[in-house]
C-alpha cells in the first residue's frame, strides 16, 4: 500500500559539511541493519531483575523512559547497540545484567519517489528494488522535460544527514548499460528534478531532504 504525499517546489540550500569519508557508510553496503526510530516499541526482559521489565516507545525526541536507569537516547541505534547501551547504564545499578531487547514494532521499510513522476509519495518496499523500478511504481516520468538523466538519490548515512548522488536513469535503462544500478535501500528518496542540475553538495542535513524538492539551475 502506498500513502501519497503532497510537495511544494522549494529551492533546497545547500550545506557544507566536514565528514570524514573513510567513516562514512557508501552506496554499494548491502543488508544494512534496522536503526530505531521513532514511534518503535521496545520489551525489556532483565533475566535476574523482573521486576525493572517493560515495554516501551521510542519518543520523537529519540529518548526512551527506562524504569532502572532514567531516560536514554536511542534513536539511530541498532538493536544490538541500544541493548549494549541500556546494559552499560543498567550495570551502574545492577551487578553482572543480563537484559533481551525485543523489537515489537516498526516502521515498515519504505522508499520515497518525488518530483516529475506521475504519483509522487511514499512506497513500501517488500523486496528488492530499483531506482528503474522505483520510478515505475511511482507512475512513471511526468513529462519529456523530466531529468531522467539526472535523478538524485538521497540516502540517510547518520541521524542528520543524507548522501547524494547522481543517477542517470536513461543509461540505466540501455541494452548497452554496464554495470547495474544498485537496489534502494529503505529510507531512500529519488527526487526527478524539473531542471538541470548544475551543482549539488555531496552531503545535506537530513531535515531538509523531506521537506524539499531541490530545483536547481
Amino acid at each position: 500500500m502506498r500513502n501519497r504525499l503532497t510537495f511544494t517546489r522549494f529551492f533546497l540550500p545547500t550545506v557544507w559539511v566536514s565528514v570524514a569519508l573513510a567513516q562514512m557508510p557508501s552506496f554499494s553496503e548491502r543488508e544494512p541493519r534496522y536503526h530505531l526510530q521513532p514511534s518503535d516499541v521496545l520489551e525489556l526482559h532483565y533475566r535476574y531483575s523482573p521486576e525493572f521489565d517493560q515495554t516501551v516507545t521510542v519518543q520523537p525526541d529519540g529518548f526512551v523512559g527506562l524504569t532502572l536507569i532514567g531516560d536514554l537516547h536511542i534513536q539511530g541505534l541498532t538493536l544490538d547497540e541500544a541493548k549494549a547501551a541500556i546494559l552499560e547504564k543498567a550495570s551502574e545499578r545492577l551487578k553482572d545484567p543480563e537484559v533481551t531487547v525485543v523489537l515489537k514494532e516498526f516502521e515498515k521499510p519504505y522508499f520515497t519517489v518525488t518530483g516529475e513522476v506521475g504519483t509522487p509519495g511514499r512506497y513500501e518496499m517488500r523486496g528488492p528494488v530499483s531506482p528503474l523500478q522505483a520510478i515505475a511504481m511511482a507512475g512513471g516520468f511526468k513529462s519529456l522535460s523530466a531529468k531522467n538523466t539526472q535523478v538524485i538519490l538521497f540516502r540517510r548515512v547518520g541521524p542528520d544527514l543524507a548522501k547524494t548522488q547522481i543517477l542517470d536513469l536513461d543509461v540505466a535503462s540501455s541494452k548497452h548499460s554496464g554495470e547495474p544500478l544498485s537496489d534502494l535501500r529503505p529510507g531512500d528518496m529519488l527526487v526527478v528534478p524539473q531542471n538541470k542540475i548544475s551543482k549539488i553538495e555531496r552531503y545535506v542535513k537530513m531535515a531538509n531532504v523531506g521537506a524539499y524538492i531541490p530545483i536547481y539551475h
